[in-house]
């Protein structure tokens, strides 16, 4: 591995262009290549970055890169990703890691039969304070956990948003918003025993607006919402016998928190942050390449194809089914 940690690119959208923009903002890290369907689009990212650019999949991964970062639409993480850990690179897939478990399954034994580290890229897991909610998790500061609730709801109309209304693009509130507060509830409370999910559906045949409640095992319960009719607050509150801890909007974002103890005495955590966010998974996975690591603890692999699984009853239960699924 170079001195620099060179990172190629495959798409060009606008979560792309946002981890690009946060590496400038990393020493150590760059862009060296952009891969693209479009030979015009990754032309443009790589005048932009200062970077080579490929107009296939398989020409990028050939190329000297240190990793190959997956940015494309949803059906296309599992193929993408299985090319390039077969073609000896690590990756970072972003999320959801895949359409179906069924799919990431077959991406994680792809990572394990090469030796290979594979991360979803739920940048989200790697930000300063959810690292702070961890530390409260595992030392029982808030007490027993009772309910978790949050919301992601952004205003995303067609045409404007066509890949969010489009079926065959694996489109839908639940796969793209729905993703961050069901990964701070596995965070929060693991795996839950029992799910139930109601969704209204959009003219395209995609999920609008998807609400999700998670029981487990200990009696607590998730209350989670996701939609694509209306920005909504974005915040998540976790309720503890210990306190109550508020995560401001947006939650999954670089944000402050406060927590409220049963003696009514506060403690507020600022937002220092300075920039998008992404930079901190980036941070993670290149120091998971340098001790030879195949799996971060911050996102484990099982942890994705969990959150995949519980994804795929949610889609179960509300009838969503992209056309080139076959049956759950």
């Amino acid at each position: 591995m170079s001195e620099d940690f060179k990172w190629g690119i495959i798409g060009t959208g606008k979560i792309a262009r946002a981890f690009a923009m946060d590496l400038k903002n990393l020493p150590g890290h760059r862009v060296a290549a952009a891969g693209s369907r479009s030979s015009e689009s990754a032309m443009a990212f790589a005048s932009e970055f200062n970077c080579t650019a490929h107009s296939s999949y398989e020409e990028l991964v050939a190329q000297d890169v240190d990793a190959v970062y997956v940015a494309t639409p949803h059906p296309m993480h599992a193929p993408i990703t299985v090319l390039a850990l077969n073609g000896g690179k690590p990756v970072l897939c972003e999320k959801p890691f895949a359409v179906n478990a069924r799919e990431s399954e077959l991406m994680i034994a792809t990572a394990q039969k090469n030796n290979l580290l594979l991360m979803e890229a739920m940048w989200s897991r790697f930000l300063p304070h959810y690292r702070i909610i961890r530390e409260m998790i595992l030392n029982e500061e808030l007490g027993e956990i009772i309910s978790l609730t949050a919301d992601h709801g952004q205003a995303l109309p067609l045409p404007k948003y066509y890949r969010l209304h489009a079926p065959e693009l694996a489109g839908g509130a639940l796969l793209d918003l729905g993703i961050y507060p069901i990964s701070l509830s596995y965070l929060v409370l693991g795996k839950p025993s029992e799910i139930v999910a109601k969704a209204t559906f959009t003219e395209t045949g995609v999920d609008a607006q998807t609400s999700i409640i998670f029981k487990y095992l200990n009696g607590a319960h998730a209350n989670l919402n996701t939609t694509l009719l209306a920005k909504t607050p974005c915040i998540a509150t976790i309720i503890g016998s210990k306190a109550t801890l508020e995560i401001y909007g947006s939650f999954y974002t670089p944000t402050a928190m406060k927590m409220t103890s049963r003696d009514g005495s506060v403690t507020e955590f600022q937002n220092n942050y300075q920039g998008h966010g992404l930079r901190e998974q980036a941070l993670e996975f290149a120091d998971l390449i340098k001790s030879g690591k195949k799996e971060s603890e911050l996102m484990t692999l099982s942890d994705s194809n969990s959150i995949m699984e519980t994804m795929d009853q949610i889609r179960k239960q509300i009838g969503l089914v992209y056309p080139f699924e076959n049956t759950f």
